[in-house]
């Protein structure tokens, strides 16, 4: 398999959905998502009850931060998931996206964010299935990849 297909998890804050699905990205499926995460307005840290709910499925932030949309840390990623609750066509127009209905746990208990951990954990995992079966459709037509 070639690279891995950049995305970009957006939320509001970039603090903790966002935060979460790239850390799980990273973790379960860095060989075909190479994963950031941006927030629409960035609270400037990584919510410490996600950091904690993640860790207890051994999944690490290590390196993670919170940052705006416009960051120069940012690659131009091949698909955004947007998590934010404001509709990707007035974010992202022009670009491709995906929208997905993510309630935001931040400042709730700490049972909420397992829910939306496991809920991001599985939405990950399906796009990455998602993309691996793309990928190995494409590498299938003539004239595109390698063949058997």
């Amino acid at each position: 398999m070639g690279e891995p297909i950049r995305v970009l998890f957006v939320c509001v804050g970039n603090c903790v959905r966002s935060q979460m699905a790239e850390a799980i990205a990273r973790h379960s499926h860095g060989d075909i998502i190479a994963p950031e995460s941006a927030g629409v307005t960035p609270l400037g840290f990584i919510d410490k009850t996600a950091k904690a709910v993640l860790h207890e499925k051994g999944i690490s932030v290590h390196g993670q931060f919170s940052k705006g949309l416009q960051s120069e840390e940012l690659r131009t990623p091949h698909l955004i998931v947007n998590m934010s609750g404001i509709p990707g066509g007035s974010l992202f127009a022009g670009k491709k996206f995906e929208d997905w209905d993510v309630q935001d746990p931040f400042g709730e208990d700490i049972e909420l964010h397992r829910r939306i951990r496991d809920s991001i954990e599985a939405r990950v995992t399906l796009l990455a299935a998602q993309l691996r079966t793309s990928l190995r459709d494409d590498s299938m037509e003539p004239g595109r990849g390698s063949q058997r």
